[in-house]
């Protein structure tokens, strides 16, 4: 079974893969890292890019914490342990380009001391605007890294997706979705499985997003549509700080606070009752912004 220096070891890693690769493809920005220590127990890098050719502002940041179980960690892990590891990546990247999607990227692995562990994680993408061919080559990319190991993950981690990536204040998904999966190994199982699924999940997020943004980096773009690109990400702050279960995480195990909240834009807006024009691009994303809908079966 992998160790928890094993898994440490290997996310390190993925977080050096993903930031060569995104500032291989940017050409322009480059990351800055702050290594941090953990008072408790712990610490990290925290790598943020800003002002890139396609990246305005993206972080990939890697953690490994560990500590005692305050009685908030404790009723939010649903466990009694006292003591707690745990170790991850995550990524958030908003580009400058309207068209261009923003993404979310998330591996993780807890540990107690009473020997409960799991793995959790997933890959999710907000576009400014949805774009048919688009989702339906993300959804590719997620099913077909599901499918290397279980034919039944993509339907269930899409559903998954679907309800936590989720705004009930505004009755509208986050984006497209994509997977989430969270507790693999906390009721038995593989663990090196569980361990090697969650590695690959993190091995495809930068070939997918390249290859996404890619295609879409040079467009040209308005002012309105750069308006409403700060309005949906709005929307994004409104999901990271009042329903994400990794923030609400960080903040309460006392992580720290500039990498817990990278995840936020640069820039952002809000505008009071605002409804786009009937019959446009905006509208017929908001409309869009459902649950369960099958990209994979979606053709123009």
């Amino acid at each position: 079974m992998p160790t928890r220096q094993e898994i440490t070891s290997a996310y390190q890693s993925i977080q050096d893969e993903i930031c060569s690769a995104l500032a291989e493809f940017d050409g322009k920005g480059t990351f800055r890292e702050d290594s941090w220590n953990r008072e408790g127990g712990g610490g990290g890098r925290s790598r943020v890019m800003r002002d890139g050719a396609v990246i305005e502002k993206g972080g990939v940041n890697f953690s490994e914490v560990h500590g005692v179980c305050s009685p908030q960690l404790k009723a939010q892990l649903k466990n009694d342990s006292e003591t707690f590891f745990a170790t991850g990546v995550s990524i958030v990247l908003h580009p400058n380009n309207p068209p261009v999607p923003i993404i979310h990227m998330n591996i993780r692995y807890f540990e107690l001391s009473d020997g409960t562990y799991w793995f959790g994680g997933g890959i999710d993408l907000t576009p400014h605007y949805i774009d048919r061919d688009e989702a339906r080559f993300f959804h590719e990319q997620m099913k077909g890294v599901c499918d290397r190991f279980d034919a039944a993950y993509y339907p269930k981690f899409k559903d998954w997706a679907d309800n936590y990536f989720y705004l009930p204040h505004r009755n509208e998904t986050r984006g497209i979705g994509g997977i989430f999966f969270d507790d693999l190994g906390r009721e038995g199982g593989n663990k090196q499985d569980f361990f090697d699924f969650a590695c690959a999940v993190g091995r495809t997020f930068a070939p997918t997003y390249i290859a996404i943004a890619e295609k879409k980096k040079d467009l040209p773009f308005t002012s309105s549509e750069k308006e409403w690109q700060l309005l949906r990400r709005g929307r994004y702050v409104e999901f990271n700080l009042v329903h994400d279960r990794g923030t609400r995480f960080g903040l309460i195990s006392n992580g720290r606070t500039e990498s817990i909240l990278m995840s936020l834009p640069a820039t952002a807006n809000w505008e009071y009752m605002h409804e786009p024009e009937e019959g446009s691009r905006e509208a017929e994303t908001l409309a869009g912004l459902r649950k369960g809908i099958d990209y994979l079966g979606i053709r123009k």
